[in-house]
């Protein structure tokens, strides 16, 4: 269950919240434990569908999404008449993911056993001539496993006609790389192999959002492929060492670098990934930055010529560390700590890695107790990529954690309408996690008081049930998509701080949202959507409590019977609530002013001269009242003069930022 634990502390006035999101889990085992053919849960879900000819398939990072394509691949050449398996990866990397593997002896009815002359994921470059002369000769033989890389795959189907894939099976890793984009070479192979081949397709993805803002697939394309989901729930309540997962932040002023020991616990393996040269957060200078963490950790006392460990003594207690930059450009040493952590298996040969671009996805480390991300990441499939890297099931932990550091906002600053849109937009990033982290609930219509309940299903008086397939495709598959939308909405965003009625947000904000994203739909069914991703995000927003033989729902600071709920009450609640109360809760009245404000600002529609008529009455309303304008008060003239000292704030900053 999910419940909103926020603390403040004063640390030279940068607020610290633990955690946003709380998710505790039952340690059921269910996950990782095998069927008599040798496969987890989820790869026998996805086995199921084996028949399909497009499959997509969205489970978590270390769910076993390779095996389950072994399995499939497997069943697809030996019993359903294909002769190839092409199976591409977005980096070389991830490649040995699919290296040979033992299925038979746990009860499968073949191994994976591809020829390492085509394990195209070797060094060189992606698109060498050798590279795409060994793709094309393995179209022509014999051999029926290929691995290579997205680049590869582009590469070598630039010289061949899409009829070759004919019976041949093409699986793309980390499907959220690819884009319908016009301009996605990957995306335009896609749809050119399935309307010109009889080619089979398995798409896979960690994330569960297809993107961020470009579809991965058109909706015509999309409608063909037939959906495996295994929620990220499911994975993380059925280990058996994992029992908590947390989602907090940690907001600083200044440098980024004079803040991160304040939420770096050297005692926990870690992951800090430090922020893009070319973001706010980054000084421009990686290679300093790393070297101002290890002198904060403690003294380099040597660095491993093979390896390229770094050795640290602790200041605090002198005990030893040992530490990985994957900043460092340098291929030969990047290549070494590569390889060593690549191959290392035991808890202690590793106690911190420092990473910018790497350490995301396919990279395994289980370990991994905390990963600490510095600034604000655009992306939701990074930050759900990056998380992943806590949540592997270990026995030196029963806790993960995400901690992202992000610049608070700062009335004096030139760029405080980024500060402010960043720090919106990393609270509801969160809020999707939990979104997406949370148990699920089906949800049907209450049509008596008579209904037995069902487990892991609501009823709702007033609900509208999906009155099409492709409304029902949407709710089931497509709703934590719609969510990221909405909340990623630059009219939502403004919304958030709690200036905006909830029936508002509700009735008017969302469904224009839904309506841009499926502009196919009727009215009715888009109402049918919005019922349900409101109702879905108040209930996971919640906290639900048995109570004998009943049930109850927090909403909106009550508890209300979930046999009592009816949708004209769920649209009283705002489904996004929560980022009003991190805000309020773990910041400053005056960093809660500013933000406020400078939301206003962009709202505020008002010409200079309408300014240069109300200045003197502002003058002479603060000498009267000794007091600014109220942006709330009731009285218009009041309300209109508090928006005009917004607007000569912001119109000040914008000149002084351009000086």
């Amino acid at each position: 269950m999910t419940n909103l634990g926020l603390q403040n502390s004063h640390l030279d006035e940068k607020q610290y919240m633990p955690n946003i999101v709380d998710v505790t889990y039952q340690q059921t085992g269910k996950s990782i434990s095998t069927n008599p053919y040798g496969m987890r849960d989820m790869q026998a879900r996805a086995f199921e569908a084996r028949g399909a000819q497009y499959l997509l398939l969205k489970a978590p990072p270390a769910s076993g999404k390779s095996r389950a394509l072994m399995f499939l691949g497997l069943d697809k050449l030996k019993h359903q008449g294909l002769k190839k398996v092409i199976v591409a990866v977005p980096e070389r990397s991830i490649g040995g993911s699919f290296a040979k593997t033992d299925l038979k002896s746990h009860g499968f009815f073949a191994d994976w056993e591809p020829n390492d002359k085509y394990n195209l994921c070797t060094p060189g470059s992606d698109g060498s001539k050798s590279k795409v002369q060994a793709f094309h000769n393995f179209m022509k033989n014999e051999e029926q496993i290929l691995i290579c890389t997205h680049a590869t795959l582009r590469f070598a189907c630039d010289e061949l006609e899409e009829n070759i894939f004919d019976n041949t099976l093409i699986a793309i890793d980390e499907f959220h790389h690819v884009s319908a984009d016009a301009d996605n070479r990957l995306g335009e192979l896609l749809r050119n192999i399935m309307q010109k081949s009889s080619a089979h397709i398995i798409a896979m993805t960690g994330s569960y959002f297809r993107g961020d803002s470009v579809p991965v697939l058109t909706p015509e394309n999309e409608a063909k492929f037939e959906k495996v989901t295994y929620n990220y729930y499911e994975q993380l309540n059925g280990y058996t060492f994992l029992k908590s997962l947390g989602i907090g932040y940690h907001f600083y002023q200044g440098k980024y670098t004079s803040a991160i020991l304040e939420v770096l616990d050297t005692n926990k393996k870690t992951i800090i990934h430090i922020p893009n040269v070319n973001s706010a957060e980054s000084t421009r200078e990686k290679e300093n930055e790393v070297d101002f963490i290890l002198d904060a950790i403690g003294d380099v006392v040597s660095q491993d010529a093979d390896t390229a460990v770094i050795h640290i003594k602790r200041h605090t207690d002198g005990r030893m560390l040992k530490i990985a930059n994957l900043v460092d450009d340098t291929p030969k040493e990047r290549d070494k700590i590569v390889n060593y952590l690549r191959n290392s298996d035991a808890e202690d040969d590793m106690d911190i890695i420092i990473a910018l671009g790497m350490a995301k996805e396919g990279f395994d480390w289980p370990y991994c107790e905390h990963a600490l991300t510095v600034g604000y990441r655009g992306s939701l499939t990074e930050i759900i990529q990056i998380i992943g890297r806590a949540t592997r099931d270990s026995s030196n932990k029963n806790h993960a954690q995400f901690t992202n550091l992000i610049a608070q906002p700062d009335a004096a600053d030139d760029l405080v309408k980024i500060s402010v849109n960043n720090m919106l937009k990393a609270i509801t990033a969160s809020l999707l996690m939990e979104q997406v982290l949370a148990p699920n609930w089906k949800f049907k219509t209450k049509r008596s008081d008579d209904e037995k309940p069902e487990e892991g299903t609501i009823h709702i008086r007033g609900l509208k049930e999906p009155s099409s397939k492709r409304v029902k495709d949407i709710i089931e598959s497509d709703l934590n998509d719609l969510k990221a939308t909405i909340l990623q909405d630059n009219q939502m965003l403004k919304a958030l701080p709690g200036t905006v009625d909830a029936e508002v947000v509700n009735r008017v904000l969302i469904p224009k949202i839904i309506r841009i994203k499926y502009p196919d739909l009727s009215d009715e069914q888009i109402e049918e959507i919005r019922q349900h991703v409101v109702v879905d995000s108040v209930i996971k927003n919640g906290e639900i409590k048995d109570v004998g033989d009943k049930r109850f729902v927090r909403m909106a600071g009550k508890f209300v019977d979930i046999d009592d709920i009816h949708i004209d009450l769920i649209d009283t609640v705002n489904p996004f609530q929560k980022a009003f109360e991190v805000l309020s809760k773990s910041v400053t009245t005056k960093v809660l002013k500013v933000i406020q404000e400078t939301i206003e600002a962009s709202r505020i529609t008002m010409t200079e001269e309408e300014v240069l008529v109300l200045y003197p009455k502002i003058k002479e309303f603060i000498a009267k009242y000794n007091k600014k304008p109220n942006l709330a008060s009731i009285d218009p003239l009041e309300k209109r003069m508090a928006e005009a000292v917004i607007f000569i704030n912001d119109q000040r900053r914008k000149r002084a930022s351009n000086e």
